[in-house]
Formats: C-alpha cells, sequence, structure tokens
C-alpha cells in the first residue's frame, strides 16, 4: 500500500494513539530499548483501534494469488484510464504545482524513512527457510547494502535535494505509519501474523503510486524512489509475490489457524490508519504553507530589520512580531507593489530580495520555502496561475519506468575483499568499516557473525556507512 487511501479511523476508549505517535517514532528511532513495553502496547491500542474496519483480504490462503492478480489488473486498468485522460488535455490529480509535490515528499517522509522496519525483528531467523522471503524483502529495500539502491538513503537524498528539511516538525497524524513500522520491527516475536498481514497489504501495487510517480516526472522532480517500488514490489515476482509466499509458509500447520488468519487481517488493516499519501495530498493549501513558513521565520526576523524598512507605514519588524498578522503583511506587500500576484516572480521585488546569489536575503529560504513562494505569487486567489518555463532536470527524465532498468544498478563499485565491498578510501587501520571486518572475522560461527550484523541493520543505522557495509555482508551471508 506504501501509505494507505484511507481516513483516519480512532477507535472509542483509544483517543491517545496518535497523540503519542511522534514522541514513540522518535523515541525508538532513537534507541528502540528505551521503553519496549510502550512500542508494544502502542501496537496493541492501533490493533484495536481498526479491528472494525473491512479487510478485502480472501477467506481462504489458496485465492490469495488471485487476489493479487485482480488487485495488480483493475490497478493498471485505472492507470491505463489516467493516461489516456491526460493525454485528452485533463489536468493533473494529485499536484496543483510544483510546491504541492514538494509539499508530499516532506509529508511523508517520517514513514519513507523508516521503509521495510516491520521485517527488522525476522533477521535473526536467518536459518528457518519458511522467513527467508520476508527477510529477502527487507534485505532489498535495505538495497542489499548498495547505498544507491537502500531505500532510506534514496530518500534522503531526495528531501536534501529539494531543501524539504523540517519534516521533524510535522502533525502526529504523519508519524502513526512510522511508529506502526518501528514498533512492529521491535517486537516481531510478539506480532509475527501481524506484520504478516501488514506486510501483504504494504507491498502491494497501489494506483497513487503510479500517478505520484508520473506527475512528480513532469515537475523535474526525481521519481526514482517511487518507481523503483513500482517494480520490487510487482505480483510476478517482486515484494507482493513474497508476501503471499510468506504467509502460506509461516502459517501453522498444527493449531488455530483461523485465530492466526485473524490476526493476520489485523495486520493488514493497520495500513489503514494515520496520514494517507490523498490525505497528506488533500491537505495542503498554497496560501496556509506560506503563512506557516513566514511565521516561522518572523521567530528570527523579527528583530533583523532597520526601521526604514516599512510597509503601509509599519515597520517590517512590526509585521513579524506576531505570526497572526503574516497574512495581512502579505496583503499589505501585494498592495504596495512589493509583489505582483499572477505574474512571472521577476516581476515582484520581494522575489528579487530573497532570489538569487546576490539577492539581499540569499539564503534565508530552502529551496522547497522558494518554490512554495514562487507558486503563490504566480498563481492568483481565485486559484488561476502563470505557467512558466518547465525544463525537466536530466535525472529526472531517464526515471520514466519505460528505461528503469538501465539504471537500475547505480551503486558505486566496491573492490571485492572478503564478504565486503571496500571503498579504497577506507583504508584507515581504525576506521569503523576495519573494526566490524575484524569482529565479524574472529566471530566463533555464522550463528555469531549473523546476530552481529543484525545489530547493525536496524532501521535507525542500516543507511549509515557501517549499516551498509553489515547489510553486504549479511547478504552474502544469508545467500551462502
Amino acid at each position: 500500500m506504501l501509505l494507505a487511501d484511507a481516513t483516519t479511523v480512532a477507535a472509542p476508549g483509544v483517543p491517545a494513539i496518535r497523540e503519542r505517535a511522534k514522541d514513540l517514532y522518535f523515541s525508538l528511532y532513537g534507541d528502540p530499548r528505551s521503553n519496549p513495553a510502550e512500542a508494544r502496547a502502542y501496537v496493541e491500542d492501533q490493533i484495536a483501534a481498526v479491528q472494525a474496519l473491512p479487510a478485502d483480504l480472501p477467506g481462504s490462503l489458496a485465492d490469495l494469488p488471485a487476489w493479487v492478480q485482480q488487485r495488480t489488473d483493475a490497478v493498471g486498468a485505472q492507470y491505463r484510464e489516467y493516461l489516456a485522460a491526460r493525454k485528452n488535455g485533463a489536468p493533473r490529480r494529485y499536484f496543483s504545482c510544483r510546491a504541492h509535490a514538494l509539499y508530499f515528499i516532506k509529508a511523508v517522509a517520517p514513514t519513507k524513512l523508516v521503509d521495510g522496519a516491520w521485517l527488522y525483528g525476522l533477521l535473526k531467523h536467518w536459518n528457518n527457510p519458511a522467513y527467508h522471503e520476508l527477510i529477502k524483502t527487507y534485505l532489498e529495500e535495505l538495497g542489499e547494502g548498495a547505498p544507491s539502491k537502500n531505500h532510506v538513503t534514496i530518500y534522503r537524498k531526495l528531501l536534501a535535494t529539494h531543501g524539504c528539511d523540517g519534516w521533524e516538525s510535522l502533525g502526529d497524524e504523519h508519524f502513526v505509519q512510522g511508529a506502526i513500522q518501528l514498533a512492529l520491527g521491535h517486537h516481531a516475536d510478539s506480532f509475527l501474523p501481524e506484520i504478516i498481514g501488514y506486510n501483504l497489504g504494504y507491498e502491494q501495487l497501489p494506483l497513487h503510486l503510479l500517478i505520484t510517480s508520473y506527475e512528480l516526472n513532469e515537475f523535474g522532480i526525481d521519481p526514482y524512489y517511487f518507481t523503483l517500488h513500482v517494480t520490487v514490489d510487482n505480483a510476478a515476482s517482486g515484494h507482493a509475490q513474497k508476501a503471499v509466499q510468506a504467509l502460506a509458509g509461516l502459517m501453522p500447520r498444527v493449531g488455530d489457524r483461523e485465530a492466526f488468519y485473524r490476526r493476520v487481517l489485523d495486520g493488514y488493516r493497520l495500513n489503514d490508519i494515520g496520514a494517507s499519501t490523498t490525505s497528506v495530498i488533500a491537505e495542503f493549501d498554497l496560501q496556509a504553507e506560506l503563512v506557516r513558513i513566514l511565521a516561522a521565520k518572523s521567530n528570527v526576523g523579527k528583530n533583523m530589520h532597520s526601521d526604514y524598512c516599512r510597509v503601509a507605514g509599519r515597520s517590517v519588524n512590526d509585521w513579524l512580531g506576531d505570526p497572526a498578522q503574516i497574512p495581512g503583511f502579505l496583503a499589505a506587500l501585494e498592495k504596495a507593489g512589493w509583489i505582483k500576484r499572477g505574474e512571472d516572480v521577476e516581476h515582484s521585488r520581494f522575489w528579487r530580495l530573497v532570489h538569487g546569489e546576490k539577492a539581499e536575503m540569499f539564503g534565508v529560504f530552502s529551496a522547497y520555502e522558494l518554490q512554495v513562494l514562487r507558486d503563490w505569487i504566480m498563481s492568483t486567489p481565485d486559484g488561476k496561475r502563470v505557467e512558466g518555463a518547465r525544463t525537466l532536470t536530466w535525472r529526472a527524465r531517464q526515471r520514466t519506468l519505460d528505461n528503469l532498468g538501465e539504471h537500475a544498478d547505480r551503486s558505486a563499485h566496491f573492490p571485492e575483499r572478503g564478504l565486503i565491498r571496500r571503498h579504497p578510501r577506507l583504508e584507515a587501520q581504525d576506521s569503523e568499516l576495519r573494526l566490524l571486518e575484524e569482529q565479524v572475522a574472529a566471530s566463533a560461527g555464522k550463528q555469531e557473525a549473523m546476530a552481529l550484523l543484525t545489530g547493525l541493520m536496524s532501521p535507525e543505522i542500516h543507511h549509515t556507512a557501517v549499516g551498509l557495509m553489515a547489510t553486504r555482508m549479511y547478504t552474502r551471508l544469508f545467500d551462502a
């Protein structure tokens, strides 16, 4: 599912579920061992909150492969209809402007930055074939240790490229899915059926993923993270298929199979709580986002302007002294001619103050914030906008699904050495990577080595240099 397409569900009696998602998210990301009881209770509360939701999984395990194929076919047909409509002149379905698309990238960051986390706790079962499909899925989420294929690394780069920082200040609702994934990953022994069900839902190809990729590419925003999920989650041989195989392999042969499957359904439903792709897209308001940005800037800027800087008879410091005045400040700037709405941004004196290497306020706004300001200036209150020249970056032009394959292996070339691929510059005797290599070599056996590596492949570490190396080593030992 990537992100659910359902509205948030709040069950009676558990009003604090979402309200503690953000705190739990950062607690688990910082130190997963800090409060294990709270993480487990959080998952239990979330399960209670979603049990009344419908689930479209078939009642029989034998019907699952056909169910996956039917979903895939339906999404494919809907996407063809979307493409046909766009070809005939229909507007973009999701993103009203480039700032809207970048807002989406930032707003779903809490989930994307823990991609695959729900499977982490299964790594210790490497010697049990029943877990292999789920472990392979986790390793592929980590790019098998290749930096250019590690999903979290790719997303971090996407955020940095477009100046989409500040996601940590998002509302609690945006952290629900990430908190669920982290909590499941660190309590795998307690929630195995739910993990299987969650994985089964998350790895299905959603329509919003295809449309998102298409529209991001139109804005020159590299959609590689999203198109990568289209390919790796495919129903023929990808994660969607592995999810079905994992359920078949781990369904108990002796015991209450129906009870196990009910818990699988609960896990599947967990995908449908918290902020979703479509709800995140729908919540964007260009005017409100610009006001939010300027209000945040006002905390610093309210004392930084000279008294001669006056708008509508008031000093800029006075305007910025109260964040509630920001909408009035924007209106005053427009009335004074500093901003000319509905025209090219270069016609606005205020834009020239903030954009360009020689601009007096150069560096005050991030790339994302400048895009919000640009799109707001070029729009009118009735929603119309001037379309400036649009130039796709080379990277974005190359990220279509038609030629994704030729860019699939973008990893750095690490020289082979033992179990790892070392970067030639990492030769210091005391380097962390060399130390890890020595510790693995000194292990009493494969069991000890795998345990050591597993500890370095957690959601908060695997995208670091030592985590990537541990993943490469684990992968080779796992496949040996």
